[in-house]
């Protein structure tokens, strides 16, 4: 039995890995903005706390709750994403895309360093786009002002999070072994808020994609037995080489200088 976080727990992929996480034991914190949901899963081993992780200024209130409230957190589950059609700027300035998917678990994974170095085998799983190579991080214009559209955002944030697990490995100093895990297109998700046409191309594609439980499975695992290595790339079932050009360490030294300033 351990303390597990998970963000974005209150639909898709992390409501059915918060609620399996509970039935084996576990005492389970959910994150989300959804009242509705997460109230509707609440009792028991599950907490959930309701919070905008788009907001900086939120998430960093979470995380003190959290350290406040649990002296050990064995797990951290980032599943916390939202496909924008437009270009959306929250009240702090930054764009939600890039707030919301990356921002958000850079925050938390460093965050709750203190909480998770102190269980026995500590773990992060990413559940991003790991192993995709499209997208890139756009440097001198992180906030994606110009040439935005829904599937530029989605892959520069991928992209981030990939160099945020090289990232934590190399600044953090935490005991937490850090995996990016690419679970494949999945039955999962939100998409009320795509376009009609969007939203019917993707439930077409749904009729290939993996079951929701199958995908999950391997973040079991993860939290199980923890990799040895203290970082580790999961495409689907293919573990990535270090040197995978998306996990490049001079552009995860380049990605925390820039995240350092955004935050500060």
């Amino acid at each position: 039995m351990g303390v597990v976080i998970v963000s974005g727990g209150t639909n898709g992929m992390g409501r059915a890995f918060s609620l399996k996480r509970a039935e084996r034991g576990d005492r389970v914190l959910v994150l989300g903005r959804n009242r509705e949901r997460g109230e509707a899963m609440a009792g028991g081993p599950i907490t959930f706390r309701r919070v905008d992780l788009s907001s900086v200024a939120e998430t960093r209130h979470v995380i003190e709750h959290i350290l406040g409230e649990y002296e050990v957190v064995d797990a951290l589950a980032l599943f916390a994403n939202a496909v924008a059609p437009r270009r959306i700027v929250t009240a702090e300035g930054l764009e939600r895309t890039f707030a919301l998917y990356y921002l958000s678990r850079y925050l938390l994974s460093f965050g709750l360093r203190p909480a998770l170095d102190r269980a026995a085998a500590p773990v992060i799983v990413n559940v991003a786009g790991v192993g995709v190579t499209r997208g890139r991080l756009h440097w001198n214009d992180p906030q994606l002002t110009s040439g935005y559209s829904a599937i530029t955002a989605q892959l520069q944030a991928g992209r981030a999070n990939d160099l945020l697990g090289v990232g934590f490995g190399q600044r953090s100093g935490s005991r937490a072994r850090y995996v990016l895990y690419h679970p494949g297109f999945t039955k999962s998700g939100d998409r009320s808020s795509l376009p009609p046409v969007v939203r019917g191309l993707l439930a077409m594609a749904a009729l290939a994609a993996r079951p929701v439980a199958d995908a999950v499975a391997p973040i079991h695992q993860f939290l199980d037995a923890p990799p040895a290595a203290p970082v580790t790339a999961v495409d689907r079932d293919k573990r990535l080489p270090d040197s995978f050009p998306t996990l490049d360490p001079s552009d995860a030294e380049r990605l925390m200088d820039l995240t350092e300033k955004l935050l500060n």
